[in-house]
């Protein structure tokens, strides 16, 4: 078999296994995304009384690997290499910063929302721990659930931990910021898990990189 036919089949195996990017909601989705969630029980002044801007969902996805649950994960392409480096910078210092979700479409956290309206939850104490549908920072595709061995994914434990001291002393250096300190505005539960990138901190962090070479 010739070298450019194995390139060929390579590229054809390369291809057929490397990972779908999740479907993505358009305006007229993700508005039918938002008045599903107000009939299960979503205030409909939600956004504004949580100070929460209706989130736009990105064109184009970046695979970030697998998280904790072995799902393929995503961010949108800059958050997705700020990401990186961030990771690898961490790695460099010994802090394992492992993924539990990256990028979610507003179909996905109505299905969220849904199931646990299934379970008997009452849609306040759902909305203290998640997002409705529309609003949540995980659409954007530049929020990341982060998690590290040792600790229990998703709860508060995590902030004891030190990828947690790791982040707060150095993400800022690549964008991200805790979008849910206590007390926030928004309404929303302590999560020291949750961070988010930001393209003017991220511009900013670029800059400062380039002015050290």
């Amino acid at each position: 078999m010739s070298t450019r036919r194995r390139s060929r089949n390579t590229d054809s195996k390369r291809a057929a296994t490397a990972p779908v990017p999740p479907p993505r909601c358009d305006t007229a989705a993700r508005r039918a995304a938002i008045e599903a969630s107000v009939r299960l029980g979503v205030p409909r002044d939600y956004g504004r009384a949580r100070r929460l801007p209706v989130v736009r969902e990105p064109r184009e996805l970046a695979f970030i690997g697998i998280d904790v649950h072995e799902r393929a994960q995503w961010l949108a392409p800059r958050a997705a290499r700020a990401l990186t480096r961030l990771r690898e910078a961490a790695r460099e210092a010994g802090v394992a910063l492992d993924i539990v979700s990256a990028f979610r479409s507003a179909d996905y956290q109505l299905g969220i929302v849904r199931r646990k309206c299934e379970r008997g939850l009452r849609i306040d104490e759902i909305l203290r721990v998640s997002a409705a549908p529309g609003y949540s920072e995980h659409h954007s595709g530049r929020a990341v659930d982060f998690t590290t061995p040792g600790y229990a994914a998703l709860e508060e434990e995590f902030e004891h931990s030190p990828a947690f001291a790791w982040l707060k002393k150095h993400a800022r250096r690549f964008g991200f910021a805790m979008s849910y300190p206590r007390r926030n505005r928004h309404g929303i539960a302590y999560e020291p898990w949750h961070w988010c990138w930001h393209a003017s901190a991220g511009a900013r962090a670029s800059r400062a990189r380039s002015s050290r070479r």
